[in-house]
């Protein structure tokens, strides 16, 4: 078991705003994730403007794309992104197309999905997915339960890379100890801390706590 990557989500609304978060965190996280709001506002130029400021950083363009995979595939790539996600519901034929293109994709679970499509992914080599708790559901009070870490657990069996967000804070890292995660992503709890970068180093700290321990 390797130990989990931090991965900062900049859903910021703003370049300007993602690059002064990125001031603080860019140094401190292991992957940057041009939010899927901050991609809507502001489009391939966001991806590109991070791709100048890290050269060598993972970047990952959060499309949620469901159509079109090559199109969007191709256009993230060229402004600078390794990754890109794909929404659970995109054909398994987009997913193949963006993945052709791009060096990986996530396939972002939200809603109803089967094990039996996971297994479909992993048969045409998509081996990164995202287990959500979504925004949304946060905000209706919905906590992590025993039965999203069983599947969790479930899709590491098959073989993916499963990485997790979702009001993700210090006290909730302990929550997956024994699982094989491999990233953890988090927004609002580090973008908008008194100290990002105290934040983020505190975050990777309690990770190696719990998975090394």
């Amino acid at each position: 078991m390797t130990k989990p990557l931090l991965q900062i989500a900049l859903d910021n609304q703003t370049i300007d705003s993602a690059t002064s978060t990125l001031k603080s965190l860019g140094n401190e996280v292991d992957i940057l994730e041009v939010g899927t709001i901050l991609c809507l506002q502001e489009g391939r130029h966001a991806i590109e403007t991070v791709r100048s400021l890290y050269k060598d950083k993972i970047i990952l363009a959060d499309t949620k794309c469901a159509d079109a995979g090559k199109i969007v595939a191709q256009n993230c790539k060229d402004a600078g992104a390794n990754w890109m996600t794909v929404i659970c519901c995109a054909t398994i034929e987009t997913m193949i197309a963006a993945k052709n293109v791009m060096d990986d994709i996530q396939v972002e679970l939200y809603g109803d999905w089967t094990f039996e499509q996971a297994q479909q992914w992993f048969d045409n080599d998509i081996k990164q997915v995202v287990y959500h708790q979504s925004r949304d559901a946060l905000l209706a009070g919905k906590k992590w339960s025993e039965e999203d870490l069983n599947k969790i657990q479930r899709l590491i069996d098959l073989g993916f890379k499963v990485s997790v967000t979702g009001g993700l804070e210090l006290d909730t890292v302990k929550l997956f100890q024994g699982l094989d995660i491999y990233a953890f992503i988090a927004g609002r709890n580090l973008r908008e801390a008194e100290d990002p970068a105290y934040a983020a180093r505190a975050f990777k700290e309690e990770i190696t706590k719990v998975f090394e321990s």
